[in-house]
């Protein structure tokens, strides 16, 4: 396993927790983390984890956006590199290959939030405060936001929040789909490994599979997204989880699957 000063990549089985630990700067994002970040990706995705967690240390923060005294001085060349790593980065959260859960536990800005929109699940603490807060910086969402976040809350909202850069607690952010689930902050880490969990034991192909074809949807139109459904899913046919699924649903059991 690799060993990284600013994140951390741990096992329970087969769910992996992906923590970002730098607390003493909210857990913002410099090029060293985001790197760390894509390799500990890259290497979940090589132990065929179940479910994957991500979150950020201490008690403050989710991820409280980019390095902002890293951006500063940043010339255009070089600002074009910094957006294609994050885009990288979010783009391996949402194509990783099991399914990703944020556990936002505090502060989710800028490039924080973006990371949580690249999750397929979101699931907030109490105390969490999400927003895109790039425009008081004299910049846009960078990693994702302006194509995300209108798919999530809808163009009106995401425009108010993009322009405004306004900071909406968990439950603003729960009643405009920004999250999914509100937790009491002490039940966070809890609760969220329970859904890894339960994620976890599903079946790893038909899960994989279903992933890839609601990302598609956001990617096509209909016609074609149907008939990337229906190669996905006639696909399924002949794995041991498909005939595994079925026979123990015929025999009335508990299914076993790979």
């Amino acid at each position: 396993m690799s060993d990284w000063e600013t994140i951390s990549l741990d096992y329970d089985e087969d769910v992996a927790t992906l923590t970002v630990d730098r607390p003493d700067r909210l857990n913002a994002l410099n090029v060293d983390t985001l790197e760390a970040i894509e390799e500990a990706l890259a290497e979940a995705e090589s132990e065929d984890v179940g479910a994957l967690v991500l979150t950020g240390a201490g008690d403050d923060a989710f991820i409280a956006g980019a390095d902002i005294s890293y951006m500063q001085d940043l010339s255009t060349p070089e600002a074009q590199a910094y957006a294609e790593l994050g885009h990288r980065v979010a783009d391996k959260i949402e194509t990783f290959p099991a399914p990703v859960i944020a556990a936002i536990n505090g502060y989710a800005f800028g490039g924080g939030c973006e990371l949580a929109l690249a999750c397929d699940l979101r699931v907030a603490a109490e105390s969490a405060v999400l927003g895109q807060t790039e425009i008081d910086l004299g910049i846009i969402p960078g990693w994702g936001g302006t194509q995300r976040l209108p798919r999530l809350v809808g163009d009106e909202m995401a425009r108010r929040l993009i322009f405004f850069g306004e900071r909406i607690d968990a439950q603003d952010a729960n009643e405009h789909g920004l999250v999914g689930e509100i937790v009491a902050g002490d039940q966070l880490d809890d609760h969220v490994a329970e859904l890894a969990t339960d994620l976890a034991a599903k079946p790893t192909y038909a899960l994989s599979a279903a992933k890839e074809a609601l990302n598609q949807a956001h990617e096509t139109g209909q016609d074609a997204g149907l008939r990337y459904e229906r190669r996905l899913w006639s696909g399924l046919f002949g794995t041991h989880d498909q005939r595994e699924g079925m026979e123990a649903f015929l025999e009335d059991r508990e299914p076993d699957f790979e």
